[in-house]
Formats: structure tokens, C-alpha cells, sequence
């Protein structure tokens, strides 16, 4: 690839930082529709089943449905991936927001089981898939653009940035669920209060698909186009013959990514609940200072990375992850009045997780980068994603140090990946 496609070695300007701010908040609302979902589960079980269905039965058959946005991933990534290095970055980055906020926004105006019977469950379905099919283009799909927009020696602080927008959308979804069920009562809540996040999420959406249209092509593609340098082949086929080892490091750093998140931020509140007995507000309270020290990090560690390399600040940050998060749960049964500061400290140090989008960008060329980055992403967050809740819960049935081993086992894997990458002198 001609050395000419780097873009000159200068600062972060304007449109720079115009382009990452519409990104991050174009991230921020997509991942804050994609989890909306999961904080009404259990009204939209009621709903949208039948009333003389067992409840076990009824909150599987909903958290399915959740999971079926986490099935549709891959597929959906890998599909938008191919088109973004055929016909652009920037189309696919707009169509990605645009297929996320029409389903939420039809989810909040579906009728219900009573209303529509068996058509309930199976729009509600259609329009998660949708929905998963979106975010598997959105995440690589914003990594890849934000990293050719800016200057090689920012790329780690853009993604960074980017991630951060991300893990915004997760305390978003978190804020609006609380608010609605301070706001209203569980009657108002499932009669029609549960509608309003849904539609918040669809129009909000909406109007980044708007904002996304003063975005600009990547100066990359866009030279690769005037070049006539694109994909020759199918880019996939290229990336599973030519770039394996990219695959394999960056579907291991995925996994350190979803267990940092899955593990310390999604479920670490009903820990707090069931094992520490904390009360569900403080466990909130406590998960949200968590995510705003994990947005920081993401954007510390990916400065850091710029300037230090990947591997340092992935030895250096895991490291810390896996002493801070063993203080975590190992101290909490004698010490609940640390729960603030160690879960704030171990929120910051999961940001290192923003160090992970910096190296996968970097792995792939420039001709096949959104396919690279995208299948290696979704196929692993799809297996490690979906397995992780499950392994920690089985290891919580031998010891409530369950979080602690697995969080200890990925930072092990994370620091000798790290190593690897600074042998290498990245």
C-alpha cells in the first residue's frame, strides 16, 4: 500500500474533533438502543407473552430475544464490513445508526400479545435481529472511520474517544431506566411508561443519521477509490488467507474486551445484590460511577498508547485490572463501605479496553480493514460475549471469588498479549 495513503504527521484539528465528537455521540445512542432492551425485560416478558405462561419460562423466552441481537452480530458485521471497503466507510456508518434507530423506534409503538397474539414475540424478534445486525456494522464500522480520519499518531486517543462514546450509552440506558421507574409507578411502568425509552431511543437515533450527513469520506478510501486500489476479491476471502495471526490477536483482545465489560460492568451489580447483599440502588449508584471512571480510561488509555505503544499500556493496565478487581471481591464481605472507591478504581482501570480498538485497526491493512476488524470483532464477541456470563455464573457456584478467577485469567491473557506487541515494538 503506498505510504502516500497515511495522512501527513500534524495535530488534531477542528474537523478532526468534529468527526470524533458526532461519531462518539452517534455511538453513545446506538449502544444506548441496542441495551435499552435489557433494563425492561421483565415488563416486556409480561407483555409480549402469554399471561398463563410460567415466569421462568417467560423471562428465557425474553432474554432470548436479547440474545438474538448478540446471534445477529456476525452476520450483520460482516455483510456491512464487506460493502464499507467496497463502496465506503461513511455509507455504511450512517446505514449502520439508521438500522438501529428505526427498529427501537418501532419496538416502542408494537402492540402487545393482548392486542396481536403470536405476532407480539415474533416482531419484537424481527426488529431485535435488525438491531444486532446494526450494531455489528456500527462498532468496527466507527473504529475503522475515526482511525482514517485522524493522524497516525492519534489514532489510539480517537478510538479511545470512541470507545468511551460507547461505554456512554450503556450509563445512558442505565440513567433513563432509572428515571422512568422513579417517575412512574410499576402500573404506569407497564401499562405505557416502558414505551418511552424505546421511542426516546428511536428519534434520538433518527437525528444522528441526520448528524452523520456533515461527516466526510475518509481521506483513505477515499484515495484507495482515486487509486483504484480497492478489494480485487472478496475482502474476506482475502482476510482469512492472508491476515490470520491479525484474526487471532485481535479475537483475543475482543475477549479481554467483552469479559472487562460483561464481567465488571453488566454484571457485577447482582453480585453486589446476591453475594455482598448490597441494596439495588447502591449497586447502581456504585455501577455508574464504575462506567464514568471506565469512559475515562478508554480515552487515557488510548493517549497512553499513542504515545507509549499498545503492548506497554496493555501490561501496565491489566496489571491493574487484575489487582484492583481481586481487592474488589475479595474485600467487600468485610469491608462494604470500600464498595465506591475499589469499584470507581476498577471501573477506571477496565478502560484499558481502549487500548484494544488502537491494535486491531493497526493489524489490518487499509484495503481490507473493516472486514478484518469486523469479522475477527463479531465472531468473537458473539462466543466470548455469550459464554462469559455463563462461565462466571458456574464458577460462582464453587466460590463468590467467581468474577476474581475469570477477571485474573483474561488480564494474564491481556499482559501476555501486551508482551507480545512490545517484542514487537508496538
Amino acid at each position: 500500500m503506498p505510504s502516500s495513503i497515511a495522512p501527513p504527521a500534524r495535530p488534531l484539528n477542528r474537523n478532526d474533533y468534529k468527526t470524533l465528537s458526532l461519531s462518539a455521540l452517534g455511538g453513545a445512542l446506538e449502544f444506548y438502543d441496542f441495551i435499552i432492551f435489557v433494563f425492561f425485560a421483565t415488563v416486556v416478558g409480561k407483555l409480549f407473552f402469554p399471561a398463563d405462561m410460567p415466569e421462568w419460562l417467560r423471562l428465557m423466552q425474553t432474554f432470548g430475544i436479547f440474545a438474538a441481537g448478540y446471534l445477529a452480530r456476525p452476520l450483520g458485521g460482516i455483510i456491512m464490513a464487506h460493502f464499507g471497503d467496497l463502496l465506503g466507510r461513511k455509507k455504511m456508518f450512517t446505514l449502520s445508526i439508521f438500522m438501529m434507530a428505526v427498529p427501537t423506534l418501532i419496538m416502542g409503538l408494537l402492540p402487545t400479545y393482548a392486542q396481536i397474539g403470536l405476532w407480539a414475540p415474533i416482531l419484537l424478534l424481527l426488529m431485535r435481529v435488525i438491531q444486532g445486525a446494526a450494531i455489528g456494522g456500527e462498532v468496527p464500522g466507527a473504529w475503522v472511520f475515526v482511525s482514517e480520519h485522524v493522524p497516525p499518531r492519534h489514532i489510539g486517543y480517537a478510538c479511545g474517544t470512541l470507545t468511551s462514546g460507547l461505554t456512554a450509552g450503556i450509563l445512558l440506558g442505565s440513567l433513563v431506566a432509572t428515571a422512568i421507574n422513579t417517575i412512574y409507578t410499576p402500573e404506569q411502568v407497564s401499562d405505557y411508561a416502558w414505551r418511552i425509552p424505546f421511542l426516546l431511543g428511536g428519534v434520538f437515533g433518527l437525528f444522528s443519521v441526520y448528524l452523520r450527513r456533515w461527516l466526510h469520506e475518509t481521506p483513505i478510501f477515499a484515495e484507495m477509490q482515486q487509486r483504484k486500489t480497492l478489494a480485487a476479491e472478496l475482502p474476506l476471502r482475502a482476510v482469512l488467507r492472508d491476515h490470520r495471526g491479525a484474526i487471532v490477536l485481535s479475537m483475543l483482545l475482543t475477549w479481554l474486551l467483552s469479559a472487562g465489560i460483561v464481567v465488571v460492568i453488566l454484571m457485577t451489580p447482582t453480585v453486589l445484590q446476591t453475594i455482598y447483599h448490597f441494596s439495588p440502588t447502591v449497586s447502581l449508584q456504585a455501577n455508574s460511577l464504575a462506567i464514568v471512571t471506565l469512559s475515562l480510561g478508554c480515552i487515557l488509555s488510548g493517549a497512553l498508547a499513542d504515545r507509549f505503544g499498545a503492548g506497554r499500556v496493555l501490561i501496565a493496565g491489566c496489571a491493574l485490572l487484575l489487582a484492583t478487581s481481586w481487592t474488589l471481591y475479595h474485600s467487600l464481605l468485610d469491608h462494604p463501605n470500600w464498595l465506591f472507591p475499589l469499584y470507581t478504581l476498577t471501573g477506571l482501570f477496565v478502560g484499558v479496553v481502549g487500548v484494544v480498538p488502537y491494535v486491531m485497526v493497526k493489524a489490518f491493512p487499509p484495503v481490507v480493514r473493516f472486514s478484518g476488524l469486523s469479522f475477527s470483532y463479531n465472531v468473537a464477541y458473539a462466543v466470548f460475549g455469550g459464554l462469559t456470563p455463563l462461565v462466571v455464573s458456574l464458577l460462582m457456584k464453587e466460590s463468590p471469588m467467581g468474577p476474581a478467577y475469570y477477571v485474573a485469567v483474561i488480564c494474564t491473557m491481556g499482559m501476555l498479549v501486551g508482551a507480545y506487541l512490545w517484542k514487537r515494538g508496538r
